[in-house]
């Protein structure tokens, strides 16, 4: 669609908008937060929107209801952005301006302002004002090293700064092709798609050739004859080029292009509230209450709560815009990409002592020099699992077995393949719907025999304890468990008389590539990682918005011990557990890169899943997966909309 180009300096076509620090400076990419921050001027595409759609769009800064001179102010510690002396602009963003020699025209966005434009923003930088300036490629080369006649430049050398690098490094000033925040694109004449671009070009190239050189009377790339600049083409523009991507998203390019859209979060286009779906009367009532603690604190936009009978009835409203968002786990974040085209808004993340939740599914097996089988050797041994439709230790190794062709499931009948390729098993709670015996051949019930296979404690290799003890105790050769298992039962972590001598390093894992690892490589070999919980929304709905409202929430109700009232982790107010969000939860994170369903759950468990079900048999993976379904049918419930504060 952009039919041509225009100016062509050294690049031809295009600048990179960076960000220069000193040399002797520790800050990245990743330590910007609390910095000091020079800018070109409010709204300039180097200085203010690149740098600022590029942080909001890699989920490092957030801006709740889209108020992006709020979270600038928040993010850094000062700044200087020139124009941004209005009156409902936080006074932190002209802090660092200088003004004019007098003092005065502080923050004015023009050349008043000492700290206004490129090389301003860089002075505020070299003269120490601010630790980071956001510029493009050519501003440092052209300010220092004896290039600029400016009394504060004279003294400037190029290899006393560097650049910050998306990837959490930094680069000499002059590798700005690999180090930049983004390619920011030249100008372009758009046409319509049914107008014919090379017609056009071939009109402006005509004219090109006849009106851009000495002696024409009329100029194309010069303004002055009509005193003003940048008339229809930029003046500095040399000549017009041909375009071949005939798209504006090529035309762009992606980090240009994110940072845009990520910019594009407009105060005055988000909705008033957003509707929140739960599942349960808890949940409701937990919903609630977090409604009216997030309008006392005037976080927008307001929470609405929509009830459903299912997570599946969700994502139904939500495919429908009757809703706007809901949390789900795994399989359900699955079905709500697949079948609802559903996309993640914000993650959780857990404690680090907390493994019950995106944790890596292994598979485990003793240290034998003699015998040492490899993954593609499991046929014919015996085998030790949680129990049935549990996640690391069924439905990801059984889904990924089959997915890999190497379990072969005939007629649809999961279990009955199972127990053909182990020679025998326990996998608790497989005696039901006549199951083969087999599954709970190896389990060996409470210490009478009695409950064998039975899907609680009392069964002994119940559970991922009680898995790794079948396979501690010889009665398997693979335990199929959760990486931190063998932790916390090896190394006198587990007092019981049966895991008091075991020791963690006489086991290892087996990698779905063929290969052996020590436990402690689970990172690199596993079966896949069981991922967090997302809240997933329709694509319409502005994910940036929702994860400032959310960011913004858990800075008053995130901590489980503050005084705000609302707990956001904690459920047992509400006599329930992992209500809305999990409650070893300790924070909501952005998406960051992971946009799509398949992209959250990792491309390892979402073959987990399609193996449970194979498509010739669309519903055998019903019976696997579980939805937690209501105990009591609740009619569908709107709570009054609670309106925003003036």
């Amino acid at each position: 669609f952009p039919s041509l180009s225009s100016y062509a300096a050294e690049l031809g076509t295009s600048y990179y908008a960076v960000a220069v620090v000193r040399k002797n400076s520790n800050i990245t990419i990743n330590s910007l937060k609390g910095a000091r921050s020079c800018h070109t001027g409010i709204n300039r595409t180097a200085g203010w929107d690149v740098p600022v759609g590029y942080l909001t769009d890699s989920g490092r800064l957030a801006a709740m209801g889209c108020d992006f001179p709020r979270a600038v102010s928040d993010y850094f510690n000062a700044s200087c952005v020139p124009g941004a002396n209005v009156a409902n602009y936080p006074k932190s963003l002209c802090q660092l301006c200088k003004g004019n020699s007098d003092g005065r025209n502080k923050c004015e966005r023009n050349s008043q302002e000492q700290y206004y434009d490129y090389s301003g923003a860089f002075r505020c930088l070299a003269e120490g004002a601010g630790e980071v300036a956001f510029v493009k490629h050519s501003t440092v080369p052209e300010n220092t090293d004896g290039r600029s006649l400016s009394s504060w430049a004279q003294r400037l050398r190029s290899q006393d700064f560097q650049l910050v690098c998306h990837n959490g490094n930094t680069a000499d000033v002059t590798e700005w092709r690999t180090c930049h925040l983004a390619r920011v694109p030249a100008r372009a004449v758009v046409v319509r798609p049914d107008t014919d671009g090379t017609v056009i070009f071939q009109l402006l190239n005509q004219g090109q050739q006849r009106f851009n050189g000495v002696g024409a009377k009329f100029q194309m790339f010069d303004s002055a004859a009509y005193r003003a600049q940048n008339l229809l083409f930029r003046d500095s523009t040399t000549e017009l080029t041909a375009i071949t991507a005939q798209n504006y998203q090529a035309w762009l390019g992606e980090e240009y292009l994110r940072a845009m859209q990520a910019l594009s979060c407009n105060p005055n286009t988000l909705p008033e509230s957003l509707n929140w779906c739960v599942v349960s009367t808890e949940e409701i009532w937990k919903c609630g209450e977090m409604a009216i603690a997030f309008r006392k604190k005037n976080l927008k936009p307001a929470i609405q709560c929509i009830s459903a009978k299912t997570k599946e009835h969700c994502m139904e409203l939500i495919q429908k815009k009757e809703s706007d968002a809901v949390v789900l786990g795994g399989a359900d974040i699955y079905t709500a990409g697949k079948t609802y085209g559903l996309v993640p808004a914000a993650g959780e993340s857990y404690s680090a002592d907390d493994s019950s939740n995106a944790y890596y599914a292994v598979v485990l097996v003793k240290r034998n020099v003699s015998n040492a089988f490899t993954i593609s050797d499991l046929k014919g041994k015996k085998s030790c699992h949680t129990g049935l439709g549990r996640n690391a230790g069924w439905n990801i190794p059984i889904g990924i077995l089959i997915k890999r062709g190497i379990i072969k499931a005939r007629d649809c009948n999961i279990p009955q393949a199972v127990s053909e390729f182990f020679s025998a098993s326990c996998v608790p709670s497989a005696e039901q719907d006549n199951y083969p015996s087999k599954l709970c051949q190896l389990c060996i019930g409470d210490e009478n025999g009695n409950n064998k296979c039975s899907a609680s404690s009392q069964e002994r290799y119940y559970s991922y304890s009680g898995a790794f003890r079948c396979l501690a105790q010889d009665s398997g050769d693979v335990a199929f468990v959760k990486h931190s298992t063998v932790f916390e039962n090896t190394d006198g972590k587990n007092s019981a008389s049966w895991a008091q001598n075991l020791k963690s390093s006489d086991f290892q894992l087996l990698c779905p590539n063929g290969a052996r690892a020590e436990v402690t490589q689970f990172a690199d070999c596993h079966l896949a990682r069981v991922p967090a919980q997302a809240i997933m929304v329709h694509p319409d709905v502005n994910v940036f918005a929702l994860y400032g409202l959310l960011d913004k929430a858990q800075v008053y109700f995130g901590n489980s011990s503050n005084e705000n009232g609302f707990k956001m982790f904690d459920s047992s107010t509400f006599q329930g557990k992992d209500l809305i969000f999990k409650d070893s939860a300790v924070e909501i994170v952005p998406v960051e890169e992971k946009r799509t369903y398949t992209e959250w759950l990792g491309s390892e468990y979402v073959d987990s899943l399609e193996g449970m079900q194979t498509p010739q048999c669309s519903g055998a993976g019903d019976k696997m997966r579980q939805y937690s379904l209501m105990a009591t049918v609740i009619p569908l419930l709107v709570l009054c909309p609670i309106q925003g504060l003036d």
